[in-house]
């Protein structure tokens, strides 16, 4: 015998579900899906999805691209850095020998020299990198 879930769906008695009544998991050697997943199931949208991907960037691809760089760099950008590997091992072992004035004046150099890209893609930033220098 057979009810429905809050949603109008059949669903099967808890008797012939194959699961323990106490903790209400599937018992070993249960499933819950006997039948399986039909093969491909599961590919057929990635499929579809990445042929029309391939389709378009063939006709697209390098104009795409070129546009994107000329009218969002920061995007441009964004994608390049989500294709780098998630886990980079950075040696950050040359600075461990500098003092803290050495450390404040890179910090600065490098503000600077990333200034003109974060305004160029509308960043506010706190200082233009020649704020104040502080002592430490």
């Amino acid at each position: 015998m057979n009810s429905t879930n809050g949603l109008g769906c059949a669903m099967a008695d808890e008797s012939d579900s194959g699961r323990d009544p106490k903790t209400g998991l599937f018992k070993q050697g249960h499933s819950g899906n006997p039948q399986g997943r039909p093969v491909g199931a599961r590919c057929k949208l990635q499929e579809a999805f990445l042929e029309d991907l391939q389709a378009s960037w063939e006709q697209h691809g390098k104009n795409v691209i070129e546009t994107v760089i000329a009218d969002r760099p920061q995007d441009y950008l964004k994608v390049v850095a989500n294709l780098l590997p998630r886990d980079v091992n950075l040696n950050l072992n040359e600075n461990t020998d500098l003092t803290d004035a050495q450390l404040i004046e890179r910090i600065r150099r490098l503000d600077a020299a990333i200034g003109p890209f974060l305004a160029s893609s509308g960043e506010v930033r706190a200082t233009n990198g020649s704020g104040q220098k502080t002592t430490h």
